[in-house]
């Protein structure tokens, strides 16, 4: 089993100059994004014009399927899940109403799958557990997961930071952002805890993240 770590992200800011929405996902150039699954938005965080302002994210890299409860574009809530592990693998079965994941067993070398054998079309996602909470966050939606299909996800934990007020939490990303990304970072290769500065240039209105 590999190691689960945690990451403690703080991002402030003071006299910013403008109010600015950061949003936070998981959308790295992945294989497949915005064909066969799209990322949701993990957090959002405003930050005001004048004065001091922080926000707080919690991110462990123990990972999860789960079965979304989608409503209106939004994964509200997970009916059910089971943590999982790189290059391990899943089914999702149903009896009575009552959606159900295996206990993973070894799969494929590098990835996560999960087989969908409920006998119709099934909504599966990828997140990430956090402490205290009983379900994952989700990261990754697949949709239209057909019967005996099977979802292969290969989750690296990059994660992006855009200044837009476009999304919410939970909310469904199903085309590509268009504005640039102003932070990117791989959460295996910083420090458990980490503080990031959000600031804007006066000349030009470009936001940046600076590590505190």
């Amino acid at each position: 089993m590999s190691h689960v770590f945690t990451r403690n992200l703080t991002f402030q800011s003071n006299d910013l100059g403008k109010e600015a929405t950061i949003m936070l996902t998981f959308d790295a150039d992945m294989k497949g994004l915005y064909e066969d699954f799209f990322p949701v938005v993990w957090k959002v965080s405003k930050f005001g014009q004048t004065g001091p302002y922080r926000a707080h994210a919690t991110y462990t890299s123990q990972l999860a399927f789960s079965k979304p409860q989608v409503v209106d574009g939004n994964i509200i809530d997970a009916e059910t899940s089971v943590n999982i592990n790189v290059s391990e693998k899943t089914s999702l079965t149903e009896a009575n109403e009552v959606y159900h994941f295996s206990s993973p067993e070894s799969g494929t070398a590098g990835v996560l799958q999960a087989v969908n054998n409920t006998g119709a079309i099934q909504d599966i996602a990828v997140g990430f557990m956090t402490p205290g909470d009983l379900m994952p966050k989700p990261a990754l939606y697949f949709n239209g997961v057909g019967d005996g299909s099977h979802v292969t996800a290969q989750f690296t934990p990059v994660l992006r930071a855009y200044i837009t007020s476009d999304y919410e939490e939970t909310a469904i990303i199903r085309g590509a952002i268009d504005t640039p990304a102003i932070w990117s970072q791989d959460l295996a290769g910083l420090a458990e805890s980490t503080t990031w500065t959000l600031k804007r240039d006066l000349a030009t209105g470009r936001y940046t993240l600076v590590q505190a």
